[in-house]
């Protein structure tokens, strides 16, 4: 079938199905069938693997049809993907719609006479393997829902612009020019938004604050040390990057130096952590950057845990409440009173997979050190399914790697 057929076709079969043809139609078809060309060569290279990760970057003319992702992760989430013997992971972690989209690991690099910096490197799901492949382009990665976009920042910070990096073949496809240096990203629940946090200064930058026992320099954040200025939020798909306003943030509550905006889950507000008395508490804003009363389904919620609200919004994810010899548990709450309904396994609830079930750190059985898994829990059974192999803390008391996950 050459090219001209092919339009006419799927016009014919778009006006029999759906009414009328929305402008641009054709120029969409010709995408997907360069990227259908460009799945084959791939699936003839890298076999199985290829089938299950490619559509991870592709979009489809319609919903769900051709799709190559895996049954499991589109019926309600019944697959899993598990590598309990990998630390860090090298290939796909994935429970029901939520996958680990990305990792990263962090060093710190003497800047100067008396300043270090953190500095992130990340590996990114590859779409044509299903594994995790090795990415130094990049300071901040945010992973847009649909795992087909992520938002990036290059290596020198606060960036000048933002890039739309495209998943499936690795390269950025659109450059979004900001008017305020950026250190930070975050994409709202549904991924039509986008969140930049702006700093005058690198926001990972930090001051020295002596040596330690081998005469290394040892580097610590100053909790009152931060320069963010506010946030912009972004219309991605917007070609001319109109209504993106920087929105400046009162300053006066104490906040770390690195302390990004996330969007609330109904992406009317944006909140924050504060420090101090109110520790693992947050402020809101509303997106001109007045402060706002928290969400009545936030209000309880701390912004140290990334589960937070479950996808139906009616369970809240809170912090560690128990621990028993090779167990914790935390708590699920009412989000609108804050009373806890149930606990659950996990130290830590990282991502809701569905209504009932999370991706959690917990810790590994039989062991004197605690050493976190990522581990699949469920509301209600005190089984778990470990995802991954454990991690180690490292004599700067961080992990050697972090997560990054996103929805299918």
């Amino acid at each position: 079938m050459n090219v001209e057929e092919l339009v006419r076709e799927t016009l014919r079969e778009t006006a029999e199905a759906q009414g009328p043809v929305a402008p641009g139609l054709a120029d969409r078809v010709l995408a997907v069938r360069r990227r259908r060309r460009a799945r084959r060569i791939a699936a003839a290279a890298a076999g199985t693997v290829a089938v299950l990760a490619l559509a991870v970057g592709v979009p489809q003319l319609d919903s769900g049809k051709g799709d190559v992702r895996p049954a499991g992760l589109l019926d309600g989430g019944s697959e899993t993907y598990a590598r309990p013997d990998q630390s860090p992971p090298r290939e796909l972690i994935a429970a029901g719609q939520v996958a680990l989209a990305a990792y990263y690991t962090t060093e710190t690099q003497a800047e100067g006479d008396d300043h270090g910096r953190l500095v992130r490197t990340y590996w990114l799901l590859d779409a044509a393997t299903g594994r995790y492949e090795k990415d130094t382009r990049w300071s901040y990665v945010a992973v847009a829902p649909g795992m087909r976009t992520a938002a990036v920042l290059e290596r020198t910070l606060p960036a000048q612009r933002i890039g739309l990096l495209d998943l499936a073949t690795g390269e950025v496809e659109r450059w979004i020019p900001v008017g305020h240096g950026v250190g930070g990203l975050a994409y709202s629940y549904d991924g039509t938004r986008l969140l930049a946090t702006t700093y005058e200064q690198d926001p990972d930058l930090m001051p020295e604050r002596g040596v330690d026992e081998e005469g290394e320099p040892v580097y610590f954040a100053d909790p009152e040390g931060s320069t963010r200025t506010g946030f912009i939020v972004l219309d991605p798909a917007d070609q001319n990057e109109n209504g993106n306003a920087w929105s400046s943030a009162p300053d006066e509550q104490r906040f770390n130096a690195r302390s990004d905006f996330a969007f609330s889950r109904d992406g009317r507000s944006v909140y924050a952590q504060l420090v101090g008395e109110r520790d693992g508490m947050q402020q809101f804003y509303d997106l001109a950057g007045n402060e706002v009363a928290a969400p009545a389904n936030e209000r309880h919620l701390r912004w140290d845990v990334g589960a937070r609200l479950s996808p139906d919004g009616t369970l809240a994810a809170l912090g560690l409440t128990k621990e028993v010899p090779d167990k914790s548990y935390s708590s699920i709450r009412d989000p609108r009173t804050g009373k806890e309904i149930t606990k659950v396994r996990g130290g830590e609830l990282i991502a809701w997979v569905d209504d009932r079930r999370l991706i959690a750190w917990e810790r590994s059985a039989g062991e004197e050190l605690y050493r976190p898994r990522l581990a699949l829990v469920t509301i209600g059974s005190d089984e778990v399914t470990w995802l991954s192999g454990a991690r180690e803390q490292r004599a700067d008391t961080r992990w050697n790697w972090e997560p990054v996950f996103a929805r299918w």
